[in-house]
């Protein structure tokens, strides 16, 4: 993390092993880093940020299950497993989004199951909604009855 951060403030060219390069030293004193100039004899320092790994919805696993119900003797490839990862989550946000929205004209706050099941009837081709939507069902259903 320090490392990237200093790669990104230094010139490409510096010398960056020991935080030492031609002009200046970098400090790292706790979760800072400082810089000191030999020119000026000033100390500026900027404090070091975690960045907070965005959590990312991956369906691999439940792709894997999928493809192995299917068909139990065919693999995916890593890159094909990323297109599919975002296959779902585009079609997940296109649903979510058009469920806001008919939660919205119908002045309701929630997002039910019901408008869930009306964004799968519109957004696919008719014989693959219809499976969504039997499909849909049946999970809501074994869900209610195992609450």
């Amino acid at each position: 993390m320090l490392y990237d951060w200093l790669s990104k403030a230094l010139r490409p060219g510096f010398y960056l092993h020991g935080f030492v390069c031609s002009f200046a030293t970098w400090l790292k004193i706790g979760n800072q880093v400082c810089l000191c100039t030999a020119s000026t004899q000033q100390a500026v320092s900027k404090t070091i940020t975690k960045k907070k790994k965005c959590k990312k919805d991956m369906y691999s696993v439940y792709v894997y299950k999928a493809l192995k119900q299917v068909h139990p003797d065919t693999g995916i490839s890593s890159k094909a497993m990323g297109i599919m990862n975002s296959f779902i989550n585009d079609i997940f946000e296109c649903i979510a989004g058009e469920a806001s929205r008919l939660a919205h004209y119908n002045k309701r706050l929630t997002i039910t199951s019901r408008e869930i099941q009306t964004t799968v009837c519109l957004l696919p081709p008719e014989e693959l909604a219809k499976h969504a939507v039997s499909e849909g069902s049946k999970a809501v259903t074994k869900y209610t009855s195992s609450k």
